[in-house]
């Protein structure tokens, strides 16, 4: 199997386990060189053996060695980078969202699709031991026909830990672009594609005092919604819900739940790849915890790329395409402009296959 080559562009606060991972787990990906704004932020790379620093992003487009971008840039920046690394005829992979707009997303989609390009990105969390666990579980039926399902992300937001959270408040950030994608791919993976939607939005607070270092009393002006809700219509006829807000305090940030005719299924937090995954069946009364069925427990960011990669490398389908990264930005951006108004989506969404257990780590089905 040959090694795929890849380009990595922003190599800021995520970088770490893309380069980890890349360069220590996933055997078909060759990380060729990093490119940032900041070179220093750049020259980390070094630690993993990569000695490439492209001094700008057209180094990387003109770089004939590069099939895929990697794409770690601010959700505002992903659309020019995207549609750029298209032009210049590489694969895309991106950080999630896909774009800031729904309708940026339908141009790159578009592009990718004339060029005969892959595309796609990031959650890839959905590939992991934990919801590829419950997948299994909802497709075998140890919940009966699933009936609907709710979920809840609820923080206080990042302006107290993170070291540069502004972009969290501006264009194409916000409680459910940011955090949202990793709760509705892990929907639309255990459950089918949605048809509708209805939202509704708030901005609790107009700006927000950064406390952490290095920008510690900085006021930041917020620019999107920080507490958003939806209602999800699923073609299957399942119905779902999902919260989100950086505007309250609670203990747990997470919250996932499948409801079916014959059990309740609690989802492992979606930002995570493991468990543990709990099953509530009539007969026994309780949750029990469900043993792991699948590999890649541990933070295995990157393996979505690896999963593009073998799809570049074999011809094969990609779990993390454009079909699904599309199809999930266009429900997060109608539950942003529905404004309690019926919602019905444009865009279809098929599930691809499974993961498939490989006895050796790093080496995908």
């Amino acid at each position: 199997m040959r090694k795929v080559k890849i380009a990595m562009v922003g190599v800021g606060d995520i970088s770490g386990i893309y380069l980890k991972n890349i360069t220590q787990v996933f055997s078909g990906l060759e990380l060729v060189g990093v490119c940032d704004l900041i070179r220093e932020r750049a020259e980390k790379a070094y630690a993993y053996g990569i000695t490439k620093i492209y001094d700008t992003y057209d180094d990387i487009l003109a770089d004939d060695e590069v099939e895929i971008v990697l794409n770690l840039t601010r959700p505002y920046e992903h659309y020019a980078i995207n549609k750029a690394a298209l032009e210049a005829g590489k694969h895309v992979y991106c950080e999630k969202p896909l774009s800031a707009s729904f309708e940026e997303g339908k141009v790159l989609s578009e592009l990718a699709s004339s060029k005969g390009l892959l595309m796609g990105g990031a959650p890839d969390t959905f590939l992991g031991a934990g919801i590829q666990t419950c997948r299994k579980l909802i497709d075998d039926g140890f919940i009966g026909d699933p009936v609907g399902a709710a979920t809840f992300m609820i923080c206080r937001g990042h302006e107290s830990w993170h070291p540069n959270p502004e972009f969290y408040y501006q264009r194409g950030g916000g409680p459910m672009m940011d955090m949202g994608p990793y709760y509705i791919t892990a929907l639309v993976n255990l459950l089918g594609g949605v048809s509708a939607v209805t939202g509704v939005t708030k901005k609790t607070f107009p700006t927000r005092l950064i406390t952490s270092e290095p920008k510690c009393g900085t006021v930041v002006e917020v620019e999107c919604p920080t507490t958003v809700t939806g209602t999800l219509e699923f073609e299957s006829g399942i119905i779902g819900t999902i919260f989100t807000t950086f505007d309250v305090h609670s203990i747990r940030q997470d919250r996932f739940e499948v409801y079916g005719s014959e059990g309740t299924l609690i989802v492992p937090d979606p930002n995570t790849f493991g468990g543990p995954v709990l099953l509530l069946r009539p007969e026994v009364g309780e949750f029990m915890e469900i043993p792991i069925m699948f590999g890649y427990n541990e933070n295995s960011r990157g393996l979505g790329l690896a999963d593009m990669a073998k799809a570049v490398e074999s011809g094969r389908f990609t779990r993390t395409g454009v079909n699904q990264t599309l199809h999930v930005l266009e429900i997060m951006t109608a539950i942003e402009k529905s404004d309690s108004n019926h919602m019905p989506l444009t865009t279809k969404y098929e599930r691809k296959p499974a993961m498939e257990n490989n006895p050796v780590p790093g080496i995908l089905d």
